[in-house]
């Protein structure tokens, strides 16, 4: 078996275009049931380091319609998780041990899609909270070697501060 690790670049131009080409695909392939498709985490944020993976959340008006057609994205190269550690969460990953997309799909008004929505707005507003986060993950990746584990829990306390301001910030914002 082979150990993924964890490798954060510099912010690319063309994560915005990869999501855009994965949005209008998800869209045609799941079509009546999508309420919203959304570029979420770093990859979202212009000028934030980041692993090379492009998350998306998908808002759906019902989950089980998604299991149901699960097998078109399938099809397309996703392999299906189940919920992996989030109770109401459809989740799926494209690329093999190379990831290339995880798509995060909830129920539309599910309290994580504002939670995901918040913070990238959060982070797309705050220059200096968005520095400071892409030193840490520079930083954590170098400091774990990679070790995806160490590298989440490096970032962990960092993340749920920031998330909890993205959030009371979003109340005023949205």
């Amino acid at each position: 078996m082979i150990t993924r690790k964890v490798k954060v670049v510099d912010a690319q131009a063309r994560w915005a275009e990869d999501f855009q080409q994965e949005q209008e695909i998800l869209h045609d392939l799941l079509g009546d049931i999508v309420e919203g498709i959304h570029h979420i985490g770093s990859t979202s944020v212009p000028d934030l380091a980041a692993k090379p993976i492009i998350d998306i959340l998908l808002e759906v008006s019902d989950i089980e319609a998604l299991e149901t057609q699960s097998a078109k994205l399938i099809n397309i190269g996703y392999v299906a998780k189940g919920e992996h550690g989030i109770k109401g969460r459809r989740y799926f990953e494209k690329g093999g041990d190379d990831r290339t997309h995880h798509l995060h799909a909830f129920k539309t008004g599910d309290p994580h899609v504002y939670r995901h929505l918040a913070f990238r707005d959060y982070l797309k507003a705050h220059p200096e909270v968005r520095e400071k986060y892409a030193h840490l993950k520079k930083k954590t990746a170098q400091d774990v070697n990679g070790d995806v584990v160490g590298y989440r829990e490096g970032k962990s306390d960092f993340v749920e501060l920031q998330l909890a301001k993205a959030i009371d910030w979003a109340r005023g914002s949205y």
